[in-house]
Parts: structure tokens; C-alpha cells; sequence
């Protein structure tokens, strides 16, 4: 039989799943031409880092799992918070409902993923979630109410839009810290990278804010708004003691850099 080429064997090895790697591994034992043993390797890794992922992924879901089983619950509604600490812009809050069926795949914190991959997957939990919403925090509320009682406020709002959808969770998932909104809440550290609600709740939340971080950059040109999204950046923060500040900035988290504003 004609020996194939490396080439070839690296394409077989590049579209094998397990099973077919197993069986090729065992063929190409005896080969010992380098680009086969490279191709062979590189394979293996990929199939390691696939596994790993699909790991990854089932125990977001397990664990949410876990945690409606332990509170008797049928319903689970995921929280999280996006621009709790920024200079300027909204805090925005998500809240989704998602099935333990609604398996979306490269679904993470938010923080973890790529642009691309947090729209990718703010489409898929828009279609495959049993509600959802994105509320905001504003500027005014914030600089007005402080920040904690802001945060409370945004939650509460979140919950209620779930609810006026229709849908009605028994038990409320929130990252972090306990708020004591409600008695259906559990806190849970590192929900967004733990548990698949709470981590489809950051990802709507981050796509929300930096959207709306985009236009407020075209509204109040200078600051830099589309790139750090009102985060205090150098670029930022340089910019604000040449322009001062904007109705858009949170003149209580700018006690350092405030001059007369521009607008």
C-alpha cells in the first residue's frame, strides 16, 4: 500500500474525532517521520483541549443544576452586573432565564471572551433563553443614590421585568456578594464563571454597555468612550482634565479630575 504523504495524514488527523484519532494513532505507531509525530501530537492536544472545554461547559451547567436540586426549584433566573466601577456611563444589569437544556456552547464570564464570541453568544441566549433583559443604573442615579443603593435598585428593576414577561423564578441567582432583595436569592462567588444563568447574565449585560458606550462616544467625542468604555484608563482620565467632564461622566467617582464642564 502507497505510504500517504504527511500532508494527507495531517488532514485525516486535523478532522479525526476521538474515536478516529485512537484508530490513527495506532496506524502511524511505526512512523517516525517528524511531520507525522507533530501532526500526531498537535491532534492529540486539540482533542485534550476540546474535551476540557466540553468539561468546562457541563459543570456551568451542572452546578446550576446542583443548585435549583438543593432549593427545590424548577425555575432559576441568572444575575450579574457590568460597570460597577467605571468613570463615566451606566452600570448595566442582566437577568436571564436559562434552561438547563439550552446548552450554548464557548458560554463564560464575560470577561474571558472575546468580542466576537460575547455577540456570538448574546444571539444564541436571546433565542434560547426563557426571558431575559438588560437593565441600567444611570449616571444620575448613581451620583445620587451611591453606587450600592444604585446596584440594589437596577437588580430589583431586573427581577421585575423577568416577571412581567411572564416568567417566574423560584430561585435567583446572583454573582458575588448577597444583596437581600429577595428570599428566592443565593450568592455565589464567581457565579459568572460557575454557573450558566449568572455567566449568560454578564455576557447580555458587557454586549448591552459597550453598545451603548459606542454611541456615546460619537455623542461626546474626545474621551475615548468606544475603547475603555468609560473605565479610568490613562487615555481616559488625560482626557478629562483637558476637557473636563461630560454629562455622561459620574461626577462622584471624579472627585480627582474634575474641572468645569464643556457641556
Amino acid at each position: 500500500m502507497e505510504q500517504l504523504t504527511v500532508a494527507q495524514i495531517r488532514t485525516q488527523l486535523r478532522q479525526a474525532d476521538e474515536e478516529r484519532f485512537c484508530v490513527l494513532e495506532r496506524s502511524l505507531a511505526a512512523d517516525t517521520r517528524k511531520g507525522v509525530r507533530q501532526a500526531v501530537a498537535a491532534a492529540r492536544a486539540r482533542l485534550d483541549a476540546q474535551a476540557a472545554e466540553a468539561a468546562r461547559l457541563d459543570g456551568l451547567y451542572d452546578f446550576q443544576g446542583q443548585l435549583m436540586m438543593q432549593a427545590g426549584a424548577e425555575v432559576a433566573l441568572g444575575l450579574d452586573e457590568v460597570g460597577r466601577g467605571p468613570l463615566a456611563g451606566p452600570l448595566a444589569v442582566g437577568a436571564v432565564v436559562l434552561p438547563l437544556d439550552a446548552r450554548i456552547e464557548g458560554l463564560d464570564d464575560s470577561k474571558r471572551l472575546s468580542e466576537d464570541e460575547r455577540v456570538r453568544i448574546t444571539s444564541q441566549v436571546k433565542e434560547r433563553a426563557s426571558a431575559w433583559t438588560v437593565q441600567y443604573a444611570s449616571v444620575e442615579h448613581i451620583d445620587t443614590m451611591g453606587i450600592a443603593t444604585a446596584l440594589r435598585d437596577a437588580f430589583a428593576r431586573a427581577i421585575a421585568a423577568i416577571e412581567a414577561a411572564g416568567v417566574h423564578p423560584d430561585l435567583i441567582l446572583l454573582d458575588g456578594n448577597p444583596l437581600g432583595l429577595d428570599a428566592r436569592e443565593v450568592s455565589v462567588v464567581k457565579g459568572d464563571a460557575r454557573v450558566a444563568a449568572i455567566a449568560a447574565a454578564s455576557v447580555l449585560a458587557k454586549v448591552d454597555r459597550d453598545a451603548l458606550m459606542d454611541q456615546m462616544d460619537e455623542r461626546y467625542p474626545g474621551y475615548g468612550f468606544a475603547q475603555h468604555k468609560g473605565y479610568g484608563t490613562a487615555a481616559h482620565t488625560d482626557a478629562i482634565r483637558r476637557l473636563g467632564l461630560s454629562p455622561l461622566h459620574r461626577t462622584s467617582f471624579c472627585g480627582a479630575f474634575t474641572q468645569e464642564s464643556l457641556f
